[in-house]
């Protein structure tokens, strides 16, 4: 699945609020922006999960956020 996908879904702001809530989020995102994707931009979702040993859903909303820093945790059209 795209990361599209995942956005449209409707349960996609209750992920990104509950990543939200999570204490090392804003450590990974810091750490994923400044380092990781510097000297590994061809990583996957999956690869930088299990690399760094989050939830696969949390490197997906902050790759997420990082592609798209405007509104990747906008609310879809069906809400």
């Amino acid at each position: 699945m795209q990361i599209e996908e995942y956005v449209a879904d409707p349960l996609w702001p209750i992920l990104v609020e509950v990543v939200h809530a999570m204490v090392m989020y804003p450590h990974h995102k810091a750490f994923i922006r400044e380092v990781v994707l510097h000297e590994k931009p061809e990583l996957t979702i999956q690869e930088l999960a299990t690399e760094l040993g989050i939830p696969f859903g949390e490197a997906l909303v902050i790759v997420s956020e990082l592609e798209h820093p405007e509104g990747s945790t906008r609310k879809t059209s069906t809400e």
